[in-house]
C-alpha cells in the first residue's frame, strides 16, 4: 500500500489501527505522503507484532527525535525525505496507468487493490 495523498482533515490519520489491520499479514506500508496521513502509534503495533513491513520517506514527527521508537522498530525503513522524480519515473508511471487503464477495460481489477470491510467492487481479481 503506498500512501501518496495530501494531509487534510478527511486524511489525517487515513491509516489508523483499523486501516492497517484491513492489510494482509506480511503487507508492506510505504508512506510517501505526509506523516500524520499514518498514525504513528497504530503502525508501531502493527510493526512490533511483526504483521506489516513499513517505508516511510515521512514521518509523525518531522523531524524524528534521535530517542523515537520507529528508529529501532522491527521491519521499518526511513528514508530522509528526500525522495523525487527521476528521469526513469515518467515511463515507468505511463507503464503502470496503461496497466490500469487495460485491466479495468476488461473488468479486472488493477493490481495491489485492498478490498476491506467485505466491500466489493464487482471487478475479478485476476
Amino acid at each position: 500500500m503506498v500512501l501518496t495523498v495530501p494531509l487534510t482533515d478527511a486524511t489525517r490519520h487515513l491509516a489508523d489501527d483499523a486501516f492497517l489491520s484491513a492489510m494482509p499479514d506480511g503487507a508492506v506500508l510505504v508512506n510517501v505522503a505526509r506523516g500524520p496521513v499514518v498514525d504513528t502509534d497504530a503502525l508501531l503495533d502493527h510493526l512490533r507484532r511483526g504483521r506489516l513491513v513499513a517505508g516511510l520517506d515521512v514521518t509523525d514527527p518531522e523531524p524524528l527525535p534521535a530517542d523515537h521508537p520507529l528508529w529501532t522498530a522491527p521491519n521499518v525503513l526511513i528514508t530522509p525525505h528526500v525522495g523525487g522524480a527521476t528521469s526513469a519515473f515518467p515511463p515507468r508511471a505511463v507503464r503502470l496507468l496503461q496497466e490500469v487503464v487495460d485491466r479495468l477495460a476488461v473488468g479486472r481489477r488493477p493490481r495491489g487493490v485492498v478490498v476491506a470491510n467485505g466491500w466489493t467492487d464487482g471487478l475479478t481479481a485476476d
